[in-house]
């Protein structure tokens, strides 16, 4: 009977550390980072800048734009799971695409975010305004979620808390956020910490708008017409042959 009590205790909590090692990173991580050290960007450039440029830029020459590029575009398919890299070497070249990743995770389903824990990743066009070097989830980019045309719409419904702190991120977990698995987020935050990230836009939308127009469907907020047309136009300005 004592054994049977230490083998379910053992069990118990054999799940619960890795439950805790996968969920509650948001816990444990900040306090790992403190007591071994804060990364910075030149420290994480430093640490895996070299691979991740080496597995980046055949991809560029291969595309015929110059690295570090000028201009990127990240179209992000939700329900696809996938995330297609756009960019140009100059300011009036036209964008190229360059690779696409796949989203490891992101939570929710089609439609935009309205409101903070909905879980949803949002829908629109977003600016990264900020790299994170000690992100829980390895690497992290944070959008400017919620944005202006989010902002006032939220205000115009009395929607006080439309949400907060969603980023592009490593592993592949996902709460309203993207996750893109550590390899691609170190390729992707390498990438546009060489770039800048004032160069960058975000694209997402609830599927490929350049196979299936964007469809309003019920029972869903009425300016949500007028973002699908905004994305669409962003969309369908990046066509190539392997769509």
């Amino acid at each position: 009977m004592i054994k049977k009590a230490l083998y379910s205790g053992l069990i118990f909590l054999i799940i619960f550390v890795v439950a805790f090692y996968y969920y509650g990173r948001s816990i444990w991580v900040p306090v790992y980072k403190k007591y071994t050290g804060l990364a910075t960007l030149v420290s994480v450039y430093k640490k895996y800048g070299i691979q991740a440029e080496a597995r980046l830029i055949p991809y560029f020459k291969k595309a015929g734009v110059t690295y570090p590029p000028t201009k990127i575009k990240l179209l992000v398919m939700k329900s696809e799971r996938l995330m297609e890299l756009w960019a140009r070497s100059e300011t009036d070249s036209p964008f190229v695409k360059i690779r696409q990743f796949k989203v490891r995770a992101a939570s929710g389903q089609p439609g935009p975010k309205l409101k903070e824990g909905d879980k949803q990743v949002p829908e629109g066009i977003y600016k990264i305004i900020a790299l994170n070097p000690n992100s829980s989830f390895h690497l992290s980019m944070m959008l400017n979620y919620p944005n202006e045309f989010d902002k006032k719409y939220a205000k115009k419904e009395g929607r006080l808390y439309p949400g907060s702190n969603i980023f592009i991120h490593g592993k592949a977990l996902s709460v309203g956020c993207l996750a893109m698995g550590d390899v691609a987020i170190e390729e992707l935050f390498v990438l546009i910490y060489k770039s800048g990230i004032q160069n960058i836009k975000v694209i997402i939308a609830p599927y490929d708008p350049r196979k299936v127009p964007l469809v309003v469907g019920k029972n869903t907020p009425l300016w949500l017409a007028e973002l699908y047309k905004e994305v669409a136009r962003e969309f369908a300005g990046h066509r190539n042959d392997s769509l």
